[in-house]
Formats: C-alpha cells, sequence, structure tokens
C-alpha cells in the first residue's frame, strides 16, 4: 500500500461493502480508492444506490468495509476496537445529515452543547452558532425554526467539537431551492475559514460546481473524478 502523502487526511483503499448474503448480497462498494487532503471540499455525487452514502460512512467510522483500508493521518482506523473508531468519530468527525436529528425539548443554544460536553477541545457555544448565523435564535427550540434554520443548528453541532472532518449526507435533500443555498454557504464558509476537510454527498450536480474535486460514482465503483475549472461560491450555482 503506498505511503500517505503528508497533506492527506483521509485515505481509503481498495473498499468493498457487502450486505447480506448468498442470492440476497447487495454489493455497495467495488474497489474504491480516495484520497483526500486537508482543507478540500469534495462532492460525492451519483444516483441513489450508487454507493455514496456506504462510503461515506465507512470514512466516518459509522459502517466498517467488508474489505479494504482506511486510514486518517496515516493511521489505519479499519481492524480497529470499537472504543477506537469511537474515539474517532468524537474527536475528529462532524456529521451533518438530511434530517437534522434536533432534540426537540431542548433549546438551539442546548443542543449545540450536547457535543461540546464530550468535546476535548469544544468551540464555545455562541462562536459555533455565531458561524452559521443563528445567535438571536439560541434560546429558541426546534419547532419554532424553519427547516434551513434546523440544519444550520445541525451544522453548529458538528463544528462545534471543532472536527478536522465535516461529512454531510445530502444537507440540503430536505430543502427549497433559497434554503437550501443558505445551507451550502453555511458549509462552504466553514470549510474556508476554518480549514476544516468537508465531503458533502449529493445527487444534485449543480453543487459540484463548488467544489474543488468531484467523485462520481456508479454502482458502487468510482466512475470519475474531475476538479471544476473555478470553484463556484454557491451563489453563483443554480438547478
Amino acid at each position: 500500500m503506498p505511503a500517505t502523502t503528508s497533506s492527506s487526511v483521509l485515505r481509503a483503499h481498495a473498499l468493498a461493502k457487502t450486505y447480506g448474503s448468498g442470492d440476497a448480497a447487495v454489493q455497495a462498494l467495488r474497489d474504491v480508492d480516495l484520497e483526500v487532503a486537508a482543507g478540500e471540499f469534495i462532492v460525492l455525487l451519483g444516483p441513489s444506490g450508487s454507493g455514496k452514502s456506504t462510503l461515506l460512512n465507512i470514512l466516518g467510522g459509522l459502517d466498517v468495509p467488508t474489505s479494504g483500508e482506511v486510514e486518517f493521518l496515516g493511521q489505519r482506523l479499519t481492524g480497529g476496537a470499537d472504543d477506537e473508531l469511537t474515539r474517532y468519530r468524537r474527536e475528529h468527525v462532524g456529521f451533518v445529515f438530511q434530517f437534522y436529528n434536533l432534540i426537540p425539548s431542548l433549546t438551539v443554544a442546548e443542543n449545540v452543547a450536547l457535543v461540546t460536553d464530550i468535546a476535548r477541545d469544544p468551540m464555545p457555544v455562541d462562536e459555533a452558532l455565531a458561524l452559521v448565523a443563528l445567535t438571536p435564535r439560541r434560546d429558541h427550540f426546534p419547532s419554532q425554526l424553519s427547516g434551513g434554520e434546523q440544519q444550520r443548528v445541525a451544522i453548529a453541532r458538528a463544528i462545534a467539537k471543532r472536527p478536522q472532518l465535516l461529512l454531510c449526507d445530502e444537507p440540503t435533500g430536505a430543502l427549497d431551492y433559497a434554503t437550501g443555498k443558505l445551507v451550502l454557504e453555511v458549509i462552504a464558509r466553514i470549510n474556508r475559514e476554518l480549514g476544516t476537510t468537508a465531503v458533502v454527498i449529493t445527487h444534485n450536480a449543480a453543487i459540484a460546481g463548488m467544489a474543488d474535486r468531484v467523485v462520481r460514482l456508479a454502482d458502487g465503483r468510482i466512475a470519475s473524478v474531475s476538479r471544476p475549472e473555478r470553484r463556484l461560491t454557491p451563489a453563483e450555482l443554480s438547478w
């Protein structure tokens, strides 16, 4: 296995993932190689069932491959104990999903504080909320927020532990066009201002324009990797 480059945060080699067995087996990933550089913004593009979420979950330590290896900062993640993966997720990875997973009985600030309670070097709650432009809503409950605001709370919660990786699975999938753009602006700002490496899953090809690199998946394989000539701002995107 080739050595990991000094600027690499994540490296996946020959990843495969099979669910089930026998005639019911589904091969979600097939021989996937991917290296992610520090501070990079990657968009994983592909139709439903192409393997995007499976790949993201393995990179984030939420799932393990059937075969292959994942390294984080040169340290092998695959084959480790469960507590090692838990530590990796807790200390190094922030997750944002299509649905916000906020606790309805807690305020915005309290939802974000849940993460700061377990992080080694957390960001102050109000600093995280300022980054997503939600300071005025800190004492509101999720039911009092729009969908876009709830997603921005989820992003604030993800970044409050100062993760090196921000992994987003269809973060605009449940949002309308204008609100989705606001959420993309926040993710781009986190990547730009904090230097957080971002990997974003989408089926929306227009979002690929804001990436440093676009990785297209099909049938569990990487079909192509491309670099946009110029990285667009979310305001320049249209779909």
